[in-house]
């Protein structure tokens, strides 16, 4: 073993001893011994072989028993050992530059925060700030220190690809070389989770070399992969892989079809040409000679050709969607962000959000929505500046005041009640039956079984005072799985009961995850597409939420949030008592 080596491990102990909380000068004689044996010249085997380690200044007895077990045997039991105590993803958070293991330590053990993915949720929510020794600024550079740690992963959350692919479309279009310019892939289809970025742009062949010299002076590439004829591909400060294909006008529409995918939707549409003597791929439809037998530019043009009316990106998964389209039946009229009338699911600064409730109002009627439901932290979520009933009932006071102030929208009295391990709700049926509605959520207790999991839900949802289930699988995308739950189970509950199920529409949870949606609707339980906002900033997260319901084939009536008031209004009334 190199002297770096053992340096690594050494530093890694007094991490871990510092995470943990234990004797800081025992974590210290650690990172010195550490600084120690990077900066000597001689060789630690050499050291450890002829016995000289102890010559070393902070190197006692124990630490060169350790080190002399490292380097003899390749391990060190006592490393082992501490690695097990702490999970593996809390130390990982020291790759956040600026955030330090002490500061790791509170993080863990005040917030149960384990993992880069639930601090960065964590900073997005303001859940630092209560902490001694933590502050905006801290958040700040938490946050950035994440984004830089982005730049380097393979998989990114769906607004990082859409932010990548618009920069770059920009860039393409401010040319003014090419004649189109559009997005595909994954990021077309509004995927949770994307790795990539597909850009398709139709440019004449004189004009390919221009183009590419344009690229090639976009000041967002880190590196270049490849050059070609027919695309350039190359990796964006992001972090994202881009690539950009050129594409002849003519064949604009069998490319677009083509790239934009899925993979597992293109198979399918090619079997069904070839039920048709006819052949299918990124350039045309073809006959089996090989004569190009459509004049297409546009996608729907190409699935007209094959017999199908178009499906819309967000379907495009395999998922029954051609076959549906083959029966003659129509296809869902999907949603669209214009329909959603009201939100809810936010956080003001009573709890843990940042803005007040009157403020929320004002950017509500500026956007045109006619009511809001506020719904801040219940009196568990300490960590959250959960309100206390006392504190409830002054909420109601001032909701009312600015009620009679702004006639023009609707707030709803609502709270966010967090659903304690047996599926109870966390304040007295006498407080919970004067909400207007209660949205219930899992914020403790994770690590249950599936049947464990799927009973909390179900009892909360049998409380006749739960008006909705909040993030139902209190998963965080590339950061934490969600708990083991039954959903069809759960659906079929909440149908029964006549309860909405929440789609969190925060791309860090997307929850209710879309591939359930098909069975709630079938079902009929009425989805509620919320922002879960902390900050104002964010209320724009709701199309995100739109996003998943389109790829699970939800129309407006489906959809809670596109109700009138009036009609919110009554569903609430008519839920409430049953359970």
């Amino acid at each position: 073993m190199t002297n770096k080596d053992v340096a690594k491990i050494l530093e890694e102990i007094g991490n871990i001893l510092d995470i943990k909380g234990e004797n800081p000068f025992k974590a210290i004689a650690y990172y010195n011994a550490a600084r120690k044996l990077e900066a000597i010249p001689e060789s630690v085997e050499t050291l450890v072989r002829e016995g000289r380690l102890g010559d070393i200044k902070g190197f006692g007895d124990a630490l060169v028993r350790k080190v002399t077990e490292l380097v003899t045997t390749g391990r060190l039991e006592y490393y082992e050992k501490l690695k097990s105590s702490v999970p593996e993803s809390v130390v990982g958070m020291l790759r956040v530059q600026g955030l330090g293991p002490k500061k790791i330590s509170v993080l863990w053990k005040k917030l149960n925060i384990t993992n880069i993915g639930e601090l960065e949720y964590a900073c997005r929510e303001n859940r630092l700030l209560s902490l001694k020794g933590f502050g905006a600024r801290t958040q700040e550079k938490i946050l950035s220190g994440i984004e830089l740690l982005k730049r380097f992963s393979k998989h990114h959350l769906l607004p990082d690809g859409e932010q990548t692919a618009e920069d770059v479309l920009e860039f393409i279009r401010s040319s003014e070389i090419a004649s189109k310019a559009e997005v595909a892939g994954s990021i077309r289809r509004r995927k949770e989770i994307v790795k990539d970025v597909d850009i398709l742009v139709a440019v004449k062949n004189e004009n390919r070399e221009k183009l590419l010299e344009h690229l090639r002076e976009y000041p967002e590439i880190e590196q270049t992969i490849s050059t070609g004829e027919e695309k350039l591909s190359f990796i964006a400060k992001s972090g994202m892989q881009v690539d950009v294909r050129f594409i002849a006008d003519d064949a604009w529409g069998p490319a677009l079809l083509h790239f934009t995918g899925s993979k597992e939707h293109n198979i399918r549409l090619r079997q069904l040409a070839k039920e048709r003597n006819l052949k299918l791929n990124e350039y045309g439809l073809f006959s089996i000679d090989g004569e190009r037998v459509d004049s297409c530019n546009n996608e729907k043009c190409m699935y007209n050709q094959l017999g199908l009316p178009f499906i819309p990106p967000e379907m495009r998964e395999d998922r029954g969607e051609v076959e549906l389209a083959l029966s003659g039946k129509a296809l869902p009229h999907l949603v669209e962000l214009s329909d959603i009338k009201g939100l809810f699911h936010l956080h003001t600064n009573w709890s843990d959000g940042v803005d007040s409730i009157e403020e929320y109002v004002r950017v509500a009627i500026e956007l045109g929505y006619q009511y809001i439901g506020i719904s801040d932290h219940s009196k568990s979520a300490h960590y959250a500046n959960g309100l206390t009933e006392e504190r409830v009932f002054a909420q109601w006071e001032e909701i009312d005041n600015i009620q009679r102030k702004y006639p023009a929208i609707r707030i709803f009295k609502g709270i966010e009640s967090d659903i304690l391990p047996d599926g109870s709700l966390d304040y007295s049926d006498d407080v919970l039956a004067r909400f207007d509605f209660v949205l219930g959520s899992v914020h403790t207790r994770f690590n249950m079984t599936e049947t464990e999991a799927t009973e909390r839900l179900i009892n909360a949802l049998r409380n006749p005072y739960l008006t909705m289930l909040g993030h139902p699988t209190g998963r965080l995308l590339l950061a934490r799985e969600g708990y083991p739950v039954d959903m069809k189970a759960v659906i079929d509950e909440a149908a029964g009961l006549n309860k909405v199920i929440e789609l969190n529409a925060d791309p860090h949870r997307l929850d209710i995850d879309w591939r359930m949606l098909r069975y709630a609707k079938e079902k009929g339980v009425l989805i509620s597409i919320n922002p879960d906002t902390h900050n104002l900033g964010t209320i724009g997260l709701v199309r995100y939420g739109i996003y998943a319901a389109r790829k699970g084939w939800l129309e407006k009536d489906n959809i809670l949030n596109t109700r009138s008031a009036d009609d919110v209004a009554r569903i609430f009334k008519s839920i409430r008592g049953k359970g």
